[in-house]
């Protein structure tokens, strides 16, 4: 599976709403930037993952619902949720 930027931002609001069990809807799209991360996990390893050390660009996909920010990573193989809960989560690899 691959990634558009508009695809990486609908997967995204789709797994944040789960996650807080609202509606699509409920999720409003704060912005989305064309980034260049230091490592293939995006700068948002999870839990003790090692990866390799070499420039991936993507997008940092920045969302809103009930009155807080979340923030997703993504290039064109891979989507992952940022700080979640005090932790990282990989979405889609």
């Amino acid at each position: 599976m691959g990634f558009t930027r508009e695809t990486a931002v609908e997967r995204a609001k789709q797994d944040l709403a789960k996650r807080l069990k609202l509606s699509d809807s409920d999720i409003s799209e704060g912005s989305v930037s064309k980034v260049d991360f230091p490592d293939m996990s995006l700068g948002a390893p999870a839990g003790g993952e090692m990866s390799a050390q070499m420039i991936s660009t993507g997008w940092k996909i920045d969302l809103k619902a009930n009155g807080k920010s979340y923030e997703y990573r993504a290039d064109k193989y891979q989507l992952r949720l940022k700080g979640f809960n005090g932790s990282n989560h990989v979405i889609v690899s």
